[in-house]
């Protein structure tokens, strides 16, 4: 089914709507010199408006640098965990990583010849105190990495946790790590901006060099442990919204960007031939949270047969325009993952079917009146379906729903469009009907299952994941299993109960894998990751953003 011109039309209005570019003029050569020039500088780009607070705190979600994304150019992780092509693990600061069986215990063997950016030496001593921070309560554990404490062993250290870290392995690997000659000095590593003469030092291919509201600049680290770096400098700056953003990547004022652009050919593709766009799919995916609780979704026949009515392709080809992959599996599980799917299921696949689904409803005592799909009680099936306004791509998706729903099923989608607290508040609560969300991505198939059937997630009343509140026993026990396994073979036979309660009880509807989007130009610069060569995201708030800076090469 083609969702009509005038809800495309309306979709792309609402999100190209006029912005204010918010006082961000980039530095000289932001985006220039000349084609070919190994001088280049490279500007980064978010849309998030301006940025008023200098923060160089790579802890903190809100600093300037977490925010901007330059901590992760300044500050590096033990390793790189790719979340999209073969999800490998890159050894980074450390020259090797190894987790014991039971994921309980991480040993790393720090890399030699690594200097700090003030010149100190890089060493073991430096890892253990970023971990002992937690140990000490000194910095706060957001991450939920139950670190316990550190022993060194020549050139090895082993880092020990409560749990098994098997479903979390990137929170612990992408740990920025700080000096301790530094950082031992902090009072509150919590709340300190790292302003001050000196702070800002971390191992990075790139140093602080002037930190203003409008613009951030960096320069290439001169004793960078990995080599030269082709490009000799960073400018970071904020538009004030995807419009702004769109037209100065269209013209070369920006040149590097992580954003879901709308009509991305017409508006910045087709305007240069050196524009780029890497869609990179990751094992999470957009997808439908049902209340399971109450009516309409509390009947599992209901959630099948919607399952089989759905169009997953004009999800990707309309709201998505595109950029991710759809799923079909019965599974929930996508392309990443498909190695992983349990033999009975590996052709198990949906359609848009809704012969098959008429029959599932009928079947479960489903009726039709005048057109309208009535439930076994003889009440007109509705629901609504809700997404903050100005999520273009989800907001598009919803009235997909609400015309292919009506027109194949009888069924009225109401189309929710509430401020972002609002919706915050409902998904947690549970006083919605439907949702569009994403799911914690783990890198292998518990985030799905975790998201959409584990009970954990609900503290208080309240639902971080999990938000149609599922919960069967066995399905905890398999994820409990999973994620604390000590072996292949255990997590494997959790899985294959994992799958198979997904595949049964439909408790929501993946649609399309939840991608990873860079937009960036080959004007100067060859060796981006590509659709054949995803080393990394092209995402440069990502963690990979590292390797691809060092694998850039002048053209």
């Amino acid at each position: 089914m083609k969702l009509s011109r005038s809800l495309i039309a309306i979709g792309a209005i609402a999100t190209l709507s006029i912005g204010v570019l918010a006082g961000c003029s980039p530095a000289a050569d932001g985006g220039g010199g000349e084609s070919g020039s190994s001088t280049a500088a490279l500007t980064i780009a978010k849309p998030d408006g301006a940025i008023t607070t200098e923060s160089h705190n790579p802890y903190l979600g809100d600093s300037s640098a977490s925010k901007y994304g330059y901590a992760k150019v300044i500050f590096e992780p033990l390793a790189l965990v790719n979340p999209t092509g073969d999800l490998g693990t890159t050894p980074w600061l450390a020259e090797s990583v190894e987790w014991n069986d039971d994921y309980t215990e991480l040993t790393v063997v720090p890399r030699s010849g690594v200097n700090w950016s003030d010149g100190e030496p890089f060493t073991a001593d430096d890892i253990v105190f970023t971990f002992d921070q937690y140990l000490s309560g000194k910095l706060a554990d957001s991450q939920g990495l139950h670190y316990e404490g550190a022993t060194v062993d020549g050139d090895k250290v082993t880092l020990k946790f409560a749990d098994s870290k098997f479903t979390a392995q990137s929170r612990v690997l992408h740990t920025p790590i700080v000096p301790k000659h530094i950082w031992e000095s902090i009072e509150d590593p919590n709340t300190d901006p790292l302003t001050g003469e000196g702070l800002a030092v971390g191992t990075g291919p790139y140093v602080l060099d002037n930190w203003t509201t409008e613009s951030v600049t960096l320069t290439a680290n001169e004793d960078y442990w990995g080599g030269e770096l082709s490009v000799p400098e960073l400018h970071y700056v904020s538009y004030g919204d995807n419009a702004a953003l769109t037209t100065a990547l269209a013209s070369g004022e920006a040149d590097w960007a992580q954003a879901f652009l709308p009509q991305i050919e017409e508006s910045y593709l087709s305007v240069d031939p050196d524009n780029q766009f890497l869609v990179s799919p990751t094992a999470g995916a957009g997808t439908l949270f049902m209340n399971l609780q109450t009516k309409p979704f509390n009947n599992p026949a209901l959630r099948e047969a919607l399952a089989w009515t759905i169009d997953r392709d004009a999800y990707v080809d309309i709201a998505r325009e595109g950029a991710s992959e759809a799923v079909w599996n019965v599974t929930g599980l996508g392309t990443l993952l498909a190695d992983e799917i349990i033999p009975e299921y590996q052709d198990a696949e949906y359609s848009v079917d809704v012969d098959k689904a008429k029959q599932i409803l009928t079947d479960a005592g489903y009726t039709w009146k005048s057109d309208k799909l009535m439930d076994p009680d003889g009440e007109a099936v509705s629901f609504s379906v809700s997404v903050p306004a100005g999520w273009s791509d989800w907001n598009t998706e919803q009235a997909l729903l609400a015309e292919e729903l009506d027109e194949t099923l009888g069924i009225e989608v109401k189309v929710d469009q509430p401020d972002w607290g609002g919706w915050d508040a409902a998904r947690q609560e549970g006083t919605f009907q439907a949702i569009i969300h994403w799911l914690e991505d783990t890198g292998n198939v518990y985030g799905l299952y975790t998201s959409t059937m584990d009970p954990k997630w609900i503290v208080d009343g309240k639902a971080q994941y999990n938000f149609g509140r599922f919960d069967d026993p066995a399905v905890t026990e398999a994820l409990n299993t999973y994620a604390n396994a000590s072996s292949d073979e255990e997590r494997a036979a959790a899985s294959a109960v994992l799958q198979t309660a997904f595949a049964e009880n439909v408790p929501a509807i993946p649609l399309g894998a939840h991608p990873l989007l860079g937009e960036f130009n080959t004007r100067n610069y060859v060796g981006w990751p590509s659709e054949d060569d995803q080393y990394a995201s092209a995402d440069p708030t990502q963690p990979g953003i590292v390797q691809i800076l060092t694998n850039l090469e002048a053209k």
